[in-house]
């Protein structure tokens, strides 16, 4: 068997292969959170959230909806080098992101069953 002939069946397998895949999981949600970031924030997204009064107090000053949480949570970033990932239970985690009035930092205790917005500022850049 030729080259061509070989590059053919593989090409041919592949698409095959593709097609088969997009058919079993194209209605699925799947997701490939891969990154320690994506992680974090997918599984603060699932949890019941919470907010704490500061940060009640931040979002009623400052006239922002509270629903910019999880436009947060979507697109933002974890910075764990500012987070404490040590504790035993509730980690805490800080996660920025651009919102339509600016960039805001959340401070996010994430518990095994509940994520509480513990403060929001807005981030100084």
């Amino acid at each position: 068997m030729n080259l061509a002939h070989r590059l053919g069946y593989y090409g041919f397998g592949l698409v095959l292969g593709i097609i088969i895949l997009m058919f079993f999981l194209g209605g699925k949600k799947a997701s490939c959170d891969y990154s320690p970031t994506a992680r974090v924030l997918k599984n603060i997204r699932i949890k019941e959230r919470n907010f704490s009064e500061e940060s009640l107090t931040f979002f009623s000053n400052n006239s922002i909806d509270t629903a910019v949480v999880s436009s947060i949570l979507e697109k933002g970033n974890v910075d764990f080098g500012e987070s404490d990932t040590d504790r035993e239970t509730c980690k805490i985690y800080m996660v920025t992101g651009e919102t339509d009035s600016g960039e805001l930092e959340l401070e996010i205790e994430n518990c095994e069953d509940i994520a509480t917005v513990l403060s929001v500022k807005r981030s100084e850049e």
